[in-house]
Order: structure tokens, then sequence, then C-alpha cells
């Protein structure tokens, strides 16, 4: 089995594995893999070989005294991949974390409006549950990477579910940050950090670097209340993800990982989509995205004065083919989190009857990405599925 991240960053601490022997068995497992699944549009076998290496001299000079912060190196050499060619703009803490980027993950390209797919250097970007469907966007090739087991983390950007989307679709966790949180160059505010994992563990190991805020472990009371929604009082989800979802908030109540409650007033959202869209769109009268905006901010606020989490299903549909998704959004789950800014995480949910994946969605008040990723840790440690 793949090691995860804090598997191999305590190992390459202790000198028990070297950084340069676990990036290299990640760059051979990209050239294995990445010609059917084409995850990513660059490799950088070289360089990540040279960054690797550093790492071991780093904490081989430094044998009796790993303590201090700076020398600790956290994610010592995890091999990590970043979405799209321009992504070690943003990598900077991961670096410095003692990672190793061993290339730059698919994004959609040219010639199709939709995001939920993506093109890599040797062709289109395939769910590797099913290579007859797309693995979701726009953090397609990262999604795949960490599925796939070519890296346990991968770097995304989520504007209106392109992380949690892929997520679910390939069966890894992805972690929406609370808007404004972390830097972000969207001027509209909607789109912001986050990442896929294969583990609630691993993520949580990508906050504490990149947010210099702990997860704690073993410390958040038990269970924890939450509200369910199978469509947000305005989506029209397909019955199977909503019954996958459904199913593994079963196994969290069961497993004593959360609370079920009943809002006094249930919850509706305004669809938020046209609102998005005009707030996208140059030139377009922001006036009415942002009555919606406040109108649903409102409600969500009432909402999470009764529960600490909302849970939902991650996507209305399962994974779609390569042709597109025709007229159902597959975001009509997810936007509205990137419209309010609340931190929003999907988890596996199980697989559907076309063998593809599903996800819940965990959503939480602003600046809870600490509790998403406790609730989410919690329940891979209870809950086997």
């Amino acid at each position: 089995m793949a090691l995860s991240a804090g598997e191999i960053a305590a190992g390459v601490r202790a000198r028990e594995l070297r950084a340069v022997d676990v990036v290299a068995a990640a760059l051979e497992r990209i050239e294995r893999a990445d010609p059917e699944l084409c995850a990513f549009v660059e490799v950088w076998r070289e360089e990540a070989l040279r960054r690797a290496d550093e790492v071991d001299a780093r904490l081989g000079r430094r044998a009796g005294d790993v303590t201090r912060k700076e020398e600790a190196l956290p994610l010592a050499g995890v091999p990590i991949a970043v979405k799209g060619r321009h992504g070690l703009r943003v990598a900077g803490p991961l670096l410095a974390a003692g990672c190793v980027a061993v290339g730059a993950t698919s994004v959609p390209g040219p010639g199709t409006p939709w995001q939920t797919w993506g093109l890599g250097a040797r062709g289109r970007t395939v769910n590797p549950w099913r290579a007859d469907r797309t693995p979701g966007g726009s953090s397609a090739g990262a999604a795949v990477a960490v599925a796939a087991g070519l890296v346990p983390l991968a770097t995304g950007s989520d504007g209106a579910g392109s992380v949690r989307i892929p997520a679910a679709w390939c069966g890894v966790t992805g972690l929406k940050t609370t808007a404004g949180r972390l830097p972000s160059a969207d001027r509209t505010g909607l789109a912001v950090p986050g990442v896929l994992a294969r583990s609630a563990s691993d993520a949580a190991h990508w906050w504490e670097v990149v947010s210099q805020e702990p997860v704690p472990t073993g410390g958040t009371p038990l269970p924890v209340t939450a509200a369910w929604s199978s469509g947000l009082g305005f989506a029209g989800p397909d019955p199977e993800p909503v019954a996958l979802a459904r199913a593994a908030v079963e196994r969290l109540v069961t497993a004593g990982v959360v609370r079920l409650v009943r809002p006094r007033v249930p919850l509706r959202l305004t669809d938020p989509g046209p609102a998005w869209l005009a707030l996208r769109t140059p030139g377009a009268d922001p006036a009415e995205a942002h009555r919606v905006r406040a109108e649903n901010d409102r409600r969500l606020t009432g909402l999470f004065a009764e529960a600490e989490l909302l849970l939902t299903p991650t996507t209305p549909t399962s994974p779609h083919g390569h042709d597109g998704p025709g007229d159902r959004y597959s975001t009509s789950l997810t936007w509205a989190f990137n419209l309010s800014g609340h931190p929003a995480l999907s988890l596996p949910a199980g697989f559907g009857a076309d063998g593809c994946p599903a996800g819940l969605q965990l959503v939480a008040p602003h600046g809870r990405e600490a509790l998403l990723l406790a609730v989410a840790r919690e329940a891979e440690v209870r809950v086997r599925s």
C-alpha cells in the first residue's frame, strides 16, 4: 500500500527513508500510469530529484537537531503535484515544509465551455475508475494523480466546486478553504485554494502547513451536530448520489461522529447560479448577485446557529462522459459555498451502480477548516464502509 504524506514525512525525518528514493518512486509511477490517465501537463523529473536530494542533505547535516521548527520539515520528502503550469507560484509554504513538486496537473483545455474535464500532455484526462468517464474539474489531473496513487497530495483551486467535484468523482478527499483565508489571485473572491488528498489526515497536514493552524487530534467533542439537505432547497439531484451521501451520513451517525438535528426552519437557499455567473461576467450588474448572496448568507447563519455542520451530496449526478454534462450543472450543490465563502470538504461516500465514486459534502461556518478536517479524520478512523 502506498505511504501517506504523514508516513513519508515521518520516515524521511527519521532517516528511515530517503526523500530521493520516495520521489524517484513517484516519478516511476507517473511514467507508467500517465500515458493512460493523462493527469499531468508537465513532469519535472530532474528538478524533483535535485530538490529531494537537497531535503536529504539538509536533514543529514542536522541529524542531531531536528526539533526546531525551521529544521523539522513537517512534510519532508513528500511528492506533490501542483495544479496547472503556474501552480508553483502558490506552493511556497509546501516547498518550505519539505515537499517536492514532481509536476503540473491537467486543467480544462481549449474547445469546451464546461470545466469538468482536463487536458493532459498526452490527451484528455480520464477517471481512474472508468476511462470513459470524466474525473471532474477543473482540478482534474490533481484528483486523478491522488486517486491513482501517483502522489499523496495535490494542490487545487475551487471557484465553483473545482476541488470538491473531482474529489467526489475520483473517490478522494477534497477541501475548499474559507474565502479570504489564504491568498488568491481571483478578482471576484469566488476561487480559493484547496487540496486533494488520499485521506483527511493528509489534507490536515496540508492545512497545518499553509495556515499555521493545528488540527486537533482527538480533541473535537463528538458527536458534532449536523443538518442534512439533499438539494439545498433548489437543486434537483439524481436519486443515486443522494442515496449514497445519505448512507454515508448514517454511517457517521452510527459511529458517533455526527448527530443529526432538524433546523426549526428548513434550509432553502436561493439558486446561486445566476448570481455566481453575474459576478464572473465583466460588465454585468452585480446588484442582484449581492442581494442573493446576502439572503443566502442570512439563511446559512441561521442554520449554523443550530448545527455545527451542513451535510449534502457533493454532486447532483454521477460522472458524465467525455462528451460533456448536457444541461445539468455539476456545480449545483457546491457553488453556493463559493458565493457565501464557507469552507467545504468532500469525503468519499461509496460507489454507484456504474462503478464510479460519489461524495458527501461537509460545510462549516467561516474559518472552521480545522473542524471539517477533524470530523473527516474521525470518520476515516471510525467508519469502515
